[in-house]
């Protein structure tokens, strides 16, 4: 009798904590002690060491919550938003200059606030459908809009009310044994945490469900439940270190939790959780915030230096120190977003580090871990009922059925409403021009992103790309002194160098293009601050502003006049960059709806895997997709700074919020196979127009900068919302037929 073989499987895996996280740790100590080297005076101390933990305190906490949803397969973007609305909301209800409540009341309604933060983030992904992106990054910016309305851009403070309270201040501060408290409860969540993820059902839930949502449906997981709660813990998480921030500091400023989100994110991937869900480990992702942190206090602190300085006549060695300019700590956190990113595909799923102790060792290499992850993909194609619609109606309802007929109505509607409500303005040139300029630019970077939704992708960094556009312009214009053809020029390589990295990323390291355009988000942001060192520039030759003047004022610069009449009227109103935003719609609409590449780009979004099947380059479609959108930012950037005659950093902030918006709006499907140029310029209109009438000054009143930014964020959900339920669900059809299949037929006989 021959007796079968057996093979063993090995030692399973580690739930808790593995090899990574024992390497994360020695790199962790590796960095520190190399700014111990670089800047000893700081982290030489063992304050430093207790500064670090305390900060990581926090952003340990809220990665505890990310670990879940990103094992989820899920994101939140919305953290740092959260973490600094509700550190604003508890200095509002606490502060005896504002609505001065006890403590206990503040700190209850500071948590129902971020539970209804999560559980609004997971009904809108789960069961509305709104892709967690798109629900998580709008949330960000109604959350930042609100924390900016709330505070009016200026800080509160109730450290003497604090003072009644010691008990709970007493979290914030140094306990007897000589480390800060929140150190402790960090310690004590990331345990919890640990824990649940690892041995409980909840965690076999939530890997299950980000492993293979489908398979999990048949296994009897509720996973629609298990994504909400998810988003619970996260939010939940952000709340409490937001309640461990008010501890701590007794007030609070505008930019609490500004870029957190991208913080929490790079410390959970780097700790190992995978971003297509299904892999996480709370200790890794607590190892990874402290690694965050850490670099960002090496490169905030920077290293000290001796400067030469001469005092009549006599050199004297002055102690100082360098530090890097603004905005370049925000590109260090991009590219350690995207790197981090990079190395789940790379090493941890290719079992780099196992292979190479193998090799040490002579011994066969670890298999590398399955690259796939979803068993089952359903192959379907988008909005298939609201093309339907589109041929079979007659008629006024072939205007009513077409993508972009909402658009069109709300541009007419709303314009409509500003000369109702101030006729006196409304009419009038001047604000008609000022309506196209702010139109323009908006119009612009629609056009690009159109064709990235349409083709199954998405642009967050179009703002940042228009940005780093015009800060590059600007900077060769006013502190190299050159020509405006080579500012252009410089302009439109770094804005392309920008695309050109989005669609490589995309296309070539597979990454989601949300997560490789959220990075250069960030980085372009922070390049553009720090070309200019986070000042505002101005004042450069008129030749190269004439890009963003009115037509006839370029004729008067060179010399010539129009005659008293309609086209001299026309030239006082309409702008060059006007002109051009037209011309480049146009020529892009006649592409994307008459020729090959055009249908293309709807194929390809509509169906990637059967558009591929057809023969179609799909890598290459979406790639010059994004190139396309970057183009169109990098020529908004340019205009921007002709028009204003000078660069903010501020430049494209929420612009694409409303890039998004208003390419929903028009039509677009956030899933991709639908957009029309058409409907995208009607979004824009949308947009602009709903932005004028929020600022408009109806009887001595108008709306705050602030609170318009939070109106354009529900505008986008609802535009989402109506794109998934009635353009692509068709529930109005479906509803109209359910009550006519029950209404009585009235049949009977006639004698």
């Amino acid at each position: 009798m021959v007796t079968a073989k057996t093979t063993s499987l090995g030692r399973p895996p580690p739930q808790l904590a593995g090899g990574w996280e024992i390497g994360l740790l020695l790199f962790l100590v590796l960095i520190y002690l190399g700014g111990a080297v670089v800047n000893p005076t700081f982290f030489g101390s063992t304050e430093a060491l207790h500064a670090l933990l305390r900060d990581t305190s926090r952003v340990g906490i809220i990665a505890v919550g990310m670990t879940f949803v990103i094992a989820n397969k899920d994101l939140d973007l919305s953290v740092g938003s959260t973490y600094g609305l509700i550190a604003v909301v508890f200095a509002r209800l606490f502060a005896s200059s504002f609505l001065d409540l006890g403590i206990v009341t503040t700190v209850v309604l500071c948590l129902l606030l971020g539970a209804a933060i999560g559980l609004l983030n997971g009904v809108l992904v789960t069961l509305l459908k709104v892709p967690a992106f798109i629900a998580t990054l709008t949330m960000l910016f109604i959350g930042r809009g609100f924390v900016l309305a709330l505070t009016h851009g200026q800080a509160i403070y109730y450290s003497g009310k604090a003072r009644d309270y010691p008990l709970f201040f007493h979290f914030g501060e140094t306990n007897i044994f000589g480390f800060n408290n929140q150190i402790a409860i960090f310690f004590v969540v990331a345990i919890i945490g640990a824990y649940v993820l690892a041995k409980t059902r909840w965690g076999y839930e939530t890997f299950a469900t980000g492993g293979n949502e489908q398979a999990a449906v048949y296994a009897g997981i509720p996973t629609n439940w298990v994504r909400v709660r998810a988003y619970l813990i996260s939010s939940l998480s952000a709340t409490l270190a937001a309640l461990m921030a008010a501890a701590q500091d007794k007030g609070v400023t505008p930019l609490y939790g500004v870029s957190w989100e991208l913080t929490v994110i790079a410390s959970v991937i780097i700790g190992g959780a995978s971003i297509v869900g299904g892999r996480g480990k709370v200790i890794g992702s607590c190892l990874g915030a402290a690694l965050v942190v850490l670099i960002d206090k090496v490169l905030r602190e920077g290293w000290p230096i001796t400067r030469s300085v001469v005092i009549e006549g006599e050199v004297i060695e002055v102690s100082a120190r360098y530090t890097l300019p603004a905005g370049a700590v925000l590109v260090f956190l991009g590219l350690l977003l995207v790197l981090a990113v990079l190395i789940e595909p790379y090493l941890i799923r290719r079992q780099w580090a196992g292979r190479f102790w193998a090799w040490l060792r002579r011994r066969p290499p670890p298999a590398a871990l399955e690259t796939g992850g979803v068993a089952l993909e359903a192959v379907q194609t988008k909005g298939a009922m609201a093309a339907d619609m589109e041929f079979s109606a007659k008629g006024l309802g072939t205007f009513l059925a077409r993508r972009d007929a909402l658009a069109i109505i709300l541009t007419a509607v709303l314009w409509l409403t500003g000369l109702a409500l101030r006729p006196d303005y409304w009419w009038t040139l001047s604000n008609t021009f000022a309506i196209l300029l702010n139109y323009t630019e908006l119009a612009l970077i629609a056009v690009g992103l159109t064709y990235v939704i349409a083709a199954g992708d998405i642009d967050l960094s179009v703002g940042a790309v228009l940005a780093l556009a015009g800060s590059t312009a600007a900077y060769f214009l006013k502190v190299l002194g050159a020509d405006p053809m080579t500012a252009i020029a410089m302009g439109l390589t770094a804005g392309m160098i920008a695309g050109l990295v989005n669609a490589t990323l995309t296309i070539g390291f597979k990454l989601p293009s949300f997560i490789a355009t959220l990075g250069m988000f960030y980085i372009a942001r922070g390049l553009a601050a720090w070309l200019v060192a986070g000042r505002q520039l101005t004042g450069w030759s008129e030749t190269y502003n004439l890009i963003g003047r009115k037509v006839n004022d370029v004729l008067l610069y060179f010399g010539m006049s129009l005659s008293p009449g309609l086209l001299r009227a026309i030239a006082e109103v309409v702008s060059v960059q006007t002109l051009w935003m037209f011309l480049v719609a146009v020529v892009a609409g006649i592409v994307l709806a008459y020729t090959p590449f055009g249908l293309k780009v709807c194929a390809t979004g509509g169906n990637l895997r059967a558009a591929a099947y057809a023969g179609i380059d799909t890598n290459r479609v979406r790639f010059l997709s994004l190139m396309l959108a970057a183009l169109c930012a990098t020529m908004a950037g340019i205009i921007n700074i002709a028009y204003f005659r000078s660069f903010n950093p501020v430049a494209g902030q929420f612009r694409e919020l409303d890039a998004i918006a208003s390419v929903i709006i028009g039509g677009g499907s956030i899933f991709g196979g639908h957009g029309s140029m058409i409907g995208s310029l009607a979004g824009a209109a949308v947009i602009t127009l709903v932005r004028a009438l929020l600022q408009l000054n109806v009887q001595g009143f108008s709306m705050p900068q602030h609170w318009i930014n939070v109106f354009i964020g529900v505008i986008l959900i609802v535009a989402v919302l109506i794109d998934i339920w009635v353009r692509q669900a068709n529930i109005l059809g479906r509803l109209r037929a359910r009550i006519a299949k029950r209404a009585p037929t009235g049949a009977g006989t006639h004698g």
